[in-house]
């Protein structure tokens, strides 16, 4: 039963909706309907007792009851009034009609017990009868009326339809209504989804809180707009890591791929095939870095802060570096809006080329911009040559790969990407000698 419920069950909002409606109203009409016919019954109860003591009332006019007897008078047109009629003298039957039968014992019973009564007959046909004191001299007499319920019950069956079939045009027509208001409410739900349909909705610029919408609606859309950004912002970064990836891990592949070329051309001794395995470790582990960088950043990708001093003496405390390594800030502390992780992945290939080819003094200066935060990494290095400044970025490339450091080229092109995955940038200062100054801008936390 419960299974055959649950299929038979409406499968929209609209006609859910509207089926706890219905419901609800026709629990409510049904309420109402009984309470109304009861209420109408009762009135056309005490109408027809009313009727009967008027008769009663009437009839009583013709009874005598001044003597030690009671005695009956005969008047003219009293046929009419003894129709249904029993006159009681004490207990005993003075005058009723002619083969009443069972109504006359329900009569006599109604006298016996003395008082004004009513009570409902059914012999036959549903008969009322009320019984009236007459009250006089020596002998105590009563009245008793009878009154054919018929009209009535033909009355109260006609009001119970007519009500019913009231009912059911109101069951119809909130139904309807029902179903017309909520479809019109859902019709703002409806156009969402058509246009969520109609866009390509992660790539489109529209957004659902664009249109006027209800109120409830509009915080809908807001919602959605703000999901859909999400969604957009985490498509648009995993493109971006897949971009960087492949760029650059091109070079690398490209040293290894050309390696193995020229090392399968013609027998190579065994210096030379160690070297050209050195090549290929080297550009590996230069990938390994890439990967391990890359893929660190997408997945700490999350907004943060980043205390900027804190984190770059951090970053200097490690072996190897330099004896003259400054840190130093302008100003009262500065907090960059990216995570401390990413900071250092940033900083650290620009510091590691400080180190690289400084003489012996390396400073890292920390100071407002106009546009967030500004990091100076300076070295008292040869510099960058002039010709070379304008390939600086470009991944694998160095300027003298004789000149006896390591390195495959891709630390500063790496740097440069981080920043500008987080809103900055890395730019080289041309006009600092003697040595080189990298300049990395950040916004602010």
């Amino acid at each position: 039963m419960t299974a055959f419920l649950r299929r038979s069950a409406p499968r929209t909002l609209r006609g859910r909706l509207s089926l706890v409606a219905l419901t609800t109203a026709a629990l409510l009409m049904l309420v109402l309907t009984m309470a109304f016919n009861a209420v109408g019954q009762h009135r056309l109860r005490h109408q027809a007792d009313d009727e009967l003591r008027t008769r009663a009332a009437a009839v009583a006019t013709t009874v005598d009851t001044s003597g030690s007897t009671v005695r009956v008078l005969e008047t003219s047109h009293d046929a009419l009034l003894d129709t249904n009629v029993w006159i009681y003298s004490g207990g005993r039957l003075l005058e009723g009609p002619p083969n009443a039968g069972r109504l006359t014992r329900v009569a006599d019973a109604l006298a016996g017990r003395g008082g004004r009564r009513c009570v409902t007959a059914d012999v036959g046909s549903p008969l009322r009868l009320c019984s009236q004191p007459v009250s006089g001299g020596g002998g105590g007499a009563t009245v008793v009326t009878a009154l054919d319920l018929s009209p009535y019950r033909s009355s109260a069956d006609t009001l119970l339809l007519g009500s019913l079939a009231l009912d059911a045009v109101m069951l119809a027509c909130t139904y309807a209504l029902t179903r017309l208001a909520v479809g019109r409410a859902l019709r703002p739900v409806r156009t969402m989804t058509d246009q969520a349909t109609q866009w390509s909705a992660v790539a489109s610029g529209e957004r659902f809180g664009r249109t006027r919408h209800p109120a409830e609606l509009a915080r809908l859309g807001t919602s959605l707009d703000a999901l859909l950004d999400r969604i957009r912002t985490l498509l648009r970064h995993e493109r971006q890591l897949t971009g960087e990836l492949s760029h650059e891990l091109r070079t690398p592949l490209s040293r290894i791929i050309a390696e193995l070329d020229w090392w399968g051309a013609r027998p190579r001794t065994a210096a030379q095939t160690h070297a050209t395995h050195e090549v290929i470790a080297e550009a590996a582990r230069s990938m390994r870095t890439i990967c391990d960088t890359l893929l660190d950043d997408a997945r700490e990708g999350a907004p943060g802060t980043a205390d900027v001093l804190a984190t770059l003496r951090r970053l200097t405390q490690g072996p190897g570096l330099p004896p003259h390594l400054t840190v130093t800030a302008d100003g009262p502390p500065l907090e960059a809006g990216v995570p401390p992780a990413l900071l250092e992945r940033i900083v650290s290939p620009l510091l590691a080329n400080a180190c690289r080819y400084a003489h012996g003094e390396v400073a890292l200066r920390v100071r407002r911009s106009p546009d967030g935060v500004r990091i100076e990494v300076t070295d008292d290095g040869p510099g960058v040559p002039p010709a070379f400044a304008g390939q600086l970025f470009e991944p694998g490339r160095r300027a003298d790969p004789g000149d006896g450091h390591g390195g495959a080229g891709l630390g500063l092109p790496l740097a440069r990407r981080l920043a500008r995955s987080a809103g900055g940038e890395v730019t080289y200062d041309p006009g600092h000698a003697p040595g080189a100054r990298f300049v990395l801008t950040l916004p602010a936390g």
